[in-house]
């Protein structure tokens, strides 16, 4: 996993002249443009950062629901219906408001449904969970993060194409026309269709050469620049802060094997519940 703090940031990114032509020496302006340069290139790798990262989190979050939700499900009823058998049995009025309280925690139906989609059969559960419960074998879930070669292909693409590096409207307006289909590509993992836009982007005009700006327009995009490194802090911030990126930090070079893990924790405690359940059964049972 790559946190976007891992990623080169504007502050740290070399004073380099890429993408467009050399800045010439002994200009007022010179020095200014070698700055918005390095800057522009700085913040496009910021961008491509947070962004890989939040496909990671994305995708671990749908991994998550899919694989582990209807488990949570599963142990919440147990503890309700371990609390009810205790309070049958035992009356104190206590135990019925903790029963109660247990119950009211169980997700209902509809709403279980309405988050899993299509991935929920006719018991409630997903075929992966299922399967899980009765010891069947497990359909292995898709990757966390998209394959290293569509992070190298979205990283190449997005450097090459990105809106940033337009030199008037028309080429900007396309530029993010063609990142948006990048973005989508690589939120799904379309290796072979990054490997389109690649040859797409290849084949299309060579943007032109930059023009000089006066130091008014470059303190302009300067003051942006800034903005637009602020905002996407911001939304780093969000998501290495979020429940689901702080899991993620717990297993950077594994993520998937992480799931793993808290299946096998969740299916565990399932067995220890429904142990005690019988338990509780098989008493009342006598008792009667």
């Amino acid at each position: 996993m790559t946190t976007p703090e891992a990623e080169s940031t504007p502050s740290e990114a070399p004073a380099a002249e890429p993408q467009g032509q050399p800045v010439a020496e002994g200009r007022p302006e010179a020095r200014l443009e070698r700055a918005v340069l390095a800057a522009e290139q700085a913040l496009i790798e910021y961008e491509i950062a947070v962004e890989t990262f939040r496909v990671e989190v994305e995708n671990f979050s749908r991994l998550h629901h899919q694989k582990l939700g209807p488990m949570y499900t599963r142990l919440d009823e147990l503890e309700a219906q371990i609390a009810e058998a205790i309070a049958a049995r035992s009356g104190d009025p206590e135990d019925r408001r903790k029963a109660d309280e247990a119950r009211a925690r169980v997700m209902p139906m509809p709403a279980v449904e309405e988050l899993f989609d299509q991935w929920m059969d006719g018991d409630g559960l997903s075929p992966e969970a299922s399967a899980m419960l009765t010891d069947q074998p497990v359909r292995p879930p898709q990757r966390v993060r998209p394959s290293d070669e569509a992070r190298k292909l979205y990283r190449e693409l997005v450097r090459k194409a990105h809106p940033d590096l337009a030199q008037e409207e028309k080429d900007r307006a396309r530029r993010e026309e063609f990142i948006v289909r990048v973005n989508a590509a690589y939120g799904r993992g379309d290796e072979a269709l990054l490997k389109e836009l690649s040859d797409e982007w290849a084949a299309g005009p060579v943007p032109e050469a930059r023009k000089p700006s006066p130091s008014e327009e470059l303190y302009e995009r300067l003051e942006w620049l800034a903005q637009r490194k602020e905002l996407l802090t911001a939304v780093a911030q969000e998501l290495e802060e979020s429940a689901i990126g702080a899991m993620l930090r717990m297993a950077p070079d594994d993520p998937d094997r992480l799931l793993e893990e808290i299946a096998e924790q969740l299916l565990a405690q399932v067995a220890e519940r429904e142990a005690e359940l019988e338990r509780l059964m098989r008493e009342q049972a006598a008792d009667s």
